[in-house]
């Protein structure tokens, strides 16, 4: 045999195992996450349908939540009732008073905290739910108004209210089609839905829900910026009439300090700031004695700034898309009331999850936007934004 016929059988050997199919290597929890989609889809394909189903009944519940005077009144038993909770959570937290009672309590004395000008908001898939319907008589006659939340027109409960949400019947996602899954889900969804709709007709804003918000992540997100930010006291401020030098003498101070110094005319307004970059710029530069020069031939002129009612998000998205290290909190009159840098923000967004990607997350429409102020002698503003030097 011929090297020529070796290097044949070689190569179709070679081609051989290249032809080989590749074996798909099979997770042993496929038929778990198969199943896990399957019912994630079915819930999706109930509210979908729920969701082509709302007609003028989803428009006037809308309008007796917006009407209702007092609280609204949200009631169900069960998992129904776990759902209850979360929607009066969520119709407190946007505008609209709302408290759970508990249709067994109600029954046993609790419907003391039902008042005249309240609407009650009942959720009972089935309609016939014994603490539910044993509940109906009173309220009609304590309340200002019902909704309903349930499955069928035809209902012992969705006969007796003022507006009955109709979600239509559907297959549980359980395989059983016994445990409340998409009944739930859909009662959730709607709920949401009239929370989140009276809430916009409102015209609740973000500084009302601010308020309602001031722990936890989102509140650190939604604090002012005058929470938060240094005070003047604590700030490195100087007359941009003097020398660097006596400015880096007068603003001398021991401890954590900004990277920035903020710059005043003789009334006291901003005019500029002079950073550690601007200083090392400075250094760089040969053939006199720099730090003899008025600070207002080297300070920055193009500054950005922001108002104390401005939410730290604000901030948090303009120091990361300027590039910027601090921002100058100022008065109405344009006088430095305090300053925010980037590391006051780090310590603020501190015990955030690890996920939460600042700048990305937080909202980027600004409550007040942010502004940049303008210096006089002809310095034109810079597009981008951003500091930097005038013309010497």
């Amino acid at each position: 045999m011929t090297s020529t016929d070796l290097a044949e059988i070689r190569s179709g050997m070679m081609g051989m195992a290249q032809k080989q199919p590749e074996i798909e290597v099979q997770s042993p929890f496929n038929i778990t996450i198969a199943r896990g989609r399957q019912i994630l889809q079915s819930e999706i394909s109930v509210l979908r349908s729920v969701s082509q189903g709302l007609n003028d009944s989803f428009a006037r519940g809308v309008e007796l939540i917006l009407a209702c005077r007092g609280s609204v009144v949200v009631c169900g038993m069960g998992k129904a009732g776990l759902v209850g909770q979360k929607l009066a959570a969520s119709l407190s937290s946007t505008g609209t008073p709302s408290h759970f009672l508990h249709p067994a309590e109600a029954l046993h004395g609790d419907l003391g905290s039902v008042l005249p000008n309240d609407v009650a908001l009942l959720l009972s898939y089935s309609g016939e739910t014994e603490e539910i319907t044993r509940l109906l008589p009173t309220l009609g006659q304590l309340t200002a108004g019902s909704i309903a939340i349930t499955a069928h027109a035809s209902s012992t409960l969705a006969q007796a209210v003022d507006v009955p949400i109709l979600l239509g019947k559907h297959r549980e996602a359980c395989a059983l089609d016994l445990a409340p899954s998409s009944s739930t889900t859909s009662m959730m969804a709607v709920g949401d839905a009239l929370a989140l709709v009276a809430s916009e007709q409102r015209g609740f804003t973000r500084d009302q829900f601010a308020k309602f918000h001031p722990a936890g992540s989102l509140g650190r997100r939604l604090a002012r910026i005058d929470e938060i930010m240094r005070p003047l006291s604590d700030c490195r401020l100087a007359l941009d009439s003097l020398s660097v030098r006596e400015v880096m003498i007068q603003v001398s101070r021991p401890g954590r300090r900004t990277g920035a110094i903020m710059l005043t005319n003789d009334d006291g307004q901003l005019t500029g700031m002079f950073t550690d970059s601007d200083l090392a710029k400075l250094l760089e530069r040969s053939g006199y004695t720099p730090l003899e020069q008025c600070i207002q031939d080297v300070m920055t002129r193009q500054v950005q700034t922001i108002s104390p009612n401005a939410r730290v998000a604000d901030a948090a998205a303009l120091l990361a898309s300027q590039k910027i290290s601090e921002l100058p909190v100022l008065g109405p009159d344009r006088t430095p009331l305090g300053i925010v840098d980037v590391t006051d923000l780090l310590a603020e967004f501190a015990n955030a999850t690890p996920s939460e990607d600042i700048t990305r997350e937080l909202s980027p429409t600004p409550t007040e936007s942010p502004r940049i102020l303008p210096i006089s002698n002809g310095i034109t503003s810079d597009p981008k934004g951003k500091h930097h030097r005038g013309q010497q």
